[in-house]
């Protein structure tokens, strides 16, 4: 053994290598053949080995026993664990090694079983992504990481040739610099892997209890909550004990972007270790996806599917510039492009309808820099792409109840449950001497989806199935319904109008009458609500509370 005080290198004799992922190992494994290391392998690996002309020991040489229970029992063993744990210059464990005939291994190449991508394939059950946890691997990994000292771990196929290359300068051996940093990267991979499987069952409870009862499951991880409870419920005493006391969410980087909000920040795109989701969705043409077409395409991807008709969003900085419903995507997207023309250019365009070739058509006489829609057709995908810097994107339609949204703060994380309240009818209280008529129910119904999906203070002036102008993101209310009504480009008479919370003074509803409106949707619960109503009906307005709020910050 060669070691020195300064570097404590080890030379790698005996290396255990077993791989989900063959990437580059046979290369590998014959570059370690010619420092004369002895190679012990298990399964598929030592067939891929052999098959590729290098010696290779079964690992039931080592251990005595052969592989069993459709291989979830091979490595698992005080032979293999053994050679990966004994502290070499102890003599107390070289002597249990003799004692046993434990040889040392130096050396273990790892790479465990695909789970992640297990759980991404459609229609995947339970019980096949359960196969798909490795047991042996991650112990391996860890026994071998736990004593870095003596034992170097590769979990990673990039550093193949970082390794070769030291052993080349070193004469076959590995500085305990290089094994402290591969044990790190070793742990992080462990606690990545179990994590990722314990985010992959929680949400599969929470999946199953949501089915079960139509409710907001307990996240695992410390939940000191009681059972669920109905969605349509929404006081906060249900939620509460509804998120977990400790709980770890996995995340993996799928691209760096070109920069983030603005060109001198850093930034990259992650995805969440369960499917679904805008991370998800296939980039079909066009250039690039930046941090802030993500950002917006998320919120127009949310705006259409929160709607059961055939619906199109367009979005400016993550705000509705135009809503628009359709017997077909051409109509619906003409609709939503005439409640705001100017805004469309440049923004973010999304369909919950497979696009047709009259919509794309449409589409593509307007500057638009990212196109999202669940499916397009053959004719219109190809009058979208001669537009080559549209970002086309394709995302399967996915529902998820119960979802948890996440929010960065200084030192620390905000954690909520995702307002996925749909309003009916029959949860509108009518509050006015006026009744609104059905043209103005569908119509308020419409506004409040859009309301929704708005930044607060938000105001919506619109139709049925389209909307006539948007008021977002002002410090007052009243500014609100006076700038959606002076950026309307569609006549506002005889509009309704949204309001995502309650109206603190009457001035709003003043304001709102003053341009022509019939009919007004709001959560109510002002201290003022009397002189609210009142407000209305001195103009004749029609007025329904929702009960329930939809703050967007």
């Amino acid at each position: 053994m060669t070691e020195t005080n300064d570097l404590q290198l080890r030379r790698i004799r005996r290396a255990l290598i077993s791989v989900s992922d063959k990437t580059g190992i046979v290369d590998f494994a014959r570059e370690l053949a010619r420092f004369d290391v002895e190679i012990i392998s298990t399964g598929g690996t030592a067939k891929t080995l052999r098959d590729a002309g290098i010696s290779v020991r079964d690992i039931s040489e080592i251990t005595g026993f052969p592989e069993m229970m459709d291989g979830r029992v091979k490595t698992l063993h005080p032979r293999v664990h053994g050679g990966l744990l004994a502290i070499r210059d102890n003599p107390e464990h070289v002597a249990a090694m003799r004692e046993h005939g434990i040889e040392p291994i130096d050396l273990v190449v790892v790479n465990l079983y695909p789970f992640a991508e297990t759980i991404k394939r459609a229609g995947v059950t339970r019980a096949e992504a359960i196969e798909q946890i490795d047991i042996g691997g991650p112990s391996m990994i860890r026994s071998a990481a736990k004593n870095a000292r003596d034992v170097a771990v590769v979990v990673n196929a990039g550093r193949y040739e970082r390794v070769l290359k030291e052993m080349r300068n070193r004469d076959g051996a590995l500085s305990i610099e290089t094994r402290q940093r591969l044990a790190q990267e070793a742990f992080q991979q462990t606690a990545f892997y179990d994590l990722m499987i314990g985010s992959y069952l929680a949400a599969k409870e929470q999946a199953s209890a949501v089915a079960g009862t139509g409710g907001i499951a307990a996240f695992a991880g410390g939940s000191s909550g009681g059972p669920a409870h109905d969605v349509e419920d929404f006081s906060v005493e249900r939620f509460h004990g509804q998120l977990p006391g400790q709980a770890s969410w996995t995340v993996s980087k799928i691209s760096d972007l070109r920069y983030g909000e603005n060109p001198h920040q850093v930034a990259a795109l992650y995805q969440m270790a369960v499917k679904g989701g805008l991370a998800n969705a296939e980039v079909l043409s066009g250039k690039e996806m930046s941090f802030n077409n993500y950002v917006d395409a998320d919120a127009a991807w949310a705006l259409v599917n929160d709607f059961d008709q055939t619906a199109c969003a367009i979005i400016k900085h993550t705000n509705p510039a135009g809503v628009g419903l359709g017997a077909t995507t051409a109509e619906a997207y003409k609709k939503a492009l005439a409640t705001d023309p100017v805004s469309a250019f440049g923004g973010i365009v999304a369909f919950n309808r497979v696009v047709d070739a009259e919509a794309a058509q449409e589409v593509i006489k307007v500057f638009t820099e990212v196109l999202i829609a669940p499916d397009y057709d053959t004719a219109a995908l190809e009058i979208l792409q001669a537009k080559k810097n549209l970002r086309i994107l394709r995302l399967k339609q996915e529902q998820v109840a119960g979802r948890l949204e996440f929010r960065h703060i200084r030192g620390g994380m905000l954690v909520q449950t995702a307002d996925d309240h749909k309003l009916k009818v029959d949860g509108l209280k009518i509050v006015t001497t006026r009744q609104p008529s059905d043209e103005e129910i569908r119509a308020l119904l419409f506004a409040w989806v859009v309301c929704k999906h708005t930044k607060s203070n938000a105001i919506v002036y619109a139709r049925d199935g389209q909307t006539v102008g948007v008021g977002a993101g002002q410090m007052s209310r009243v500014d609100s319904v006076k700038i959606g009504a002076m950026r309307a480009q569609l006549p506002v008479a005889g509009s309704v109008l949204a309001s995502d919370a309650f109206f603190p003074f009457r001035d709003g509803i003043d304001e709102a009458a003053k341009h022509g409106i019939t009919a007004v949707i709001q959560p109510g619960g002002s201290v003022r609500d009397e002189e609210i109503i009142a407000a209305a009906n001195e103009h004749g307005l029609a007025m329904v509370f929702t009960g329930v709020r939809h703050f967007r910050h």
